[in-house]
């Protein structure tokens, strides 16, 4: 394509509200098509004890590619084969147990056409989703799926955008009923995106980062002010446990509560830990997720929590091993 100048006074803004309105126009055409055929594939896909095989040549490609991801995350074990790697070795991924959505806009992708005979004589079931239900692969079909849309918002009529849009959302339609009948929880979606916040947000508990044994700052109720601030100095969290000798919990003091004593006037060399700790202390359980941990110290304005068993100490969370977690 030659360059060319820059047409005077050409709307770029106009220009992109046209494509939204087209492809709006599109998926509103797309409600008819959630009908008994699309029941028909979701039970197919709930009651498979195989994986679901997505397949797409070109732009379809990339959208069964999406597909496959979504699926995958949701709940439903599924993975992407290129039709046409398939016709050559790639096939073999697939099993009489598994199911093959197959997508193209015309219906006569020759690639996935080729491979329709072997995937018949394995007998796996095959959905196509196409926007022609006179097509080729449309006829060739367990189940057919249309997407059709009145027209692509490019003006040529030529690059695939209304059409890729309603395949896109067809699949997520797919997908996210399958979720719901499934009774797929925010809990099951993290254990498949253990690498991101949404995984560590609920995944993460507060036993897993928590400090524990030597690391854990604590003295007992006979300990003098300055050894308590020794302790506080030694373990860095900003602040301490007061325990007995079973590591029962008695109270807890903080380097807030340190400027709180100085502003009495006290005479600090002569003050026992006892007497200026806070009773109690705020505590959490060692499985307590640790998304809810921060929420509580941002609630109750601390930044940190003892970690117990009851009354029993077992370690201490800081606001900094949150954030170190990733978990802010």
């Amino acid at each position: 394509m030659s360059q060319i100048d820059l047409q005077p006074g050409f709307d770029f803004q106009q220009a992109g509200r046209e494509v939204l309105a087209i492809e709006r126009e599109g998926l509103a055409q797309l409600d008819q098509y959630i009908n008994q055929d699309f029941a028909l594939a979701c039970e197919k896909i709930f009651y498979c004890s195989g994986k679901v095989v997505v397949m797409g040549m070109g732009k379809s490609g990339h959208i069964g590619r999406k597909m496959a991801a979504t699926f995958a995350s949701t709940g439903t074990s599924s993975f992407f084969v290129h039709p046409g790697e398939a016709a050559h070795g790639d096939l073999g991924m697939v099993t009489p147990q598994d199911i093959v959505i197959a997508l193209s806009n015309s219906g006569e992708s020759n690639e996935i056409l080729a491979l329709i005979p072997v995937l018949k004589r394995l007998q796996v079931p095959l959905i196509c989703i196409t926007s022609r239900p006179e097509s080729s692969m449309a006829r060739a079909a367990d189940i057919h799926l249309c997407v059709k849309v009145p027209k692509e918002a490019c003006p040529l009529g030529l690059a695939p955008t209304s059409s890729t849009t309603a395949a896109l959302v067809m699949g997520d339609a797919l997908a996210v009923a399958l979720l719901e009948a499934r009774g797929f929880t925010a809990e099951d979606f993290a254990l498949s995106h253990p690498g991101g916040a949404l995984g560590r947000k609920l995944l993460l508990r507060v036993n897993d980062i928590m400090h524990t044994g030597d690391e854990i700052p604590h003295v007992t109720k006979e300990a003098s002010l300055r050894d308590a601030l020794l302790e506080i100095t030694r373990k860095n969290l900003g602040m301490t446990a007061i325990c007995d000798d079973q590591m029962q919990i008695l109270g807890i003091f903080t380097d807030g509560d340190l400027r709180r004593v100085f502003d009495t006037g006290a005479d600090m060399r002569q003050l026992s830990i006892a007497d200026v700790m806070t009773p109690g202390g705020i505590r959490i359980r060692p499985g307590t997720l640790a998304v809810d941990a921060l929420n509580l110290m941002q609630s109750r304005h601390v930044t940190c929590v003892l970690v117990a068993d009851g009354d029993h100490l077992l370690g201490v969370v800081h606001m900094h091993d949150l954030l170190r977690a990733g978990v802010v």
